[in-house]
C-alpha cells in the first residue's frame, strides 16, 4: 500500500485560502485516484474532492464547487486540495486517500490508503 501524508492545515479567517498537500510514498501515486475527504466535529466522513490518475475528470462535493481545486503532480508523488473563500463550516479535519486504478468515487469505503488527516479550521 501507499503510504499518505498531508500538510498544510491551520487556522484561517473566513474568506481566506490554504493549499494542501497529499505526499505519496512507498508506491507511485500515478496510477491511483487520488480523493480528499473531511471530517467535522460531531459529523460522518464526507467525500470532498476527486481527480482521476491522469489529471482529468475533477469532481466534487456541492458544497466546495467553485472554491476548492483538486491537482495533483505525479512527478513530485503528490496531490493538493487549494481551498479558496473558506467559510466556517469548512472546518473538519481533511483527509486525502488513495485509490487503486480508475474511477472517480465518491465513496470512502473504495479507498484502501488514507493519510492521517490534517485540521483545518475557519474562523467567522
Amino acid at each position: 500500500q501507499v503510504q499518505l501524508v498531508e500538510s498544510g492545515g491551520g487556522l484561517v479567517q473566513a474568506g481566506g485560502s490554504l493549499r494542501l498537500s497529499c505526499a505519496g510514498s512507498g508506491r507511485t501515486l500515478s496510477t491511483y485516484t487520488m480523493g480528499w475527504f473531511r471530517r467535522a466535529p460531531g459529523k460522518e466522513r464526507e467525500f470532498v474532492a476527486v481527480i482521476s490518475w491522469s489529471g482529468g475528470m475533477p469532481r466534487y462535493a456541492d458544497s466546495v464547487k467553485g472554491r476548492f481545486t483538486i491537482s495533483r503532480d505525479n512527478a513530485k508523488n503528490t496531490a493538493y486540495l487549494q481551498m479558496n473563500s473558506l467559510k466556517p463550516e469548512d472546518t473538519a479535519v481533511y483527509y486525502c486517500a488513495a485509490r487503486s486504478g480508475s474511477g472517480g468515487s465518491t465513496r470512502d469505503a473504495d479507498y484502501g490508503s488514507w493519510g492521517q488527516g490534517t485540521q483545518v479550521t475557519v474562523s467567522s
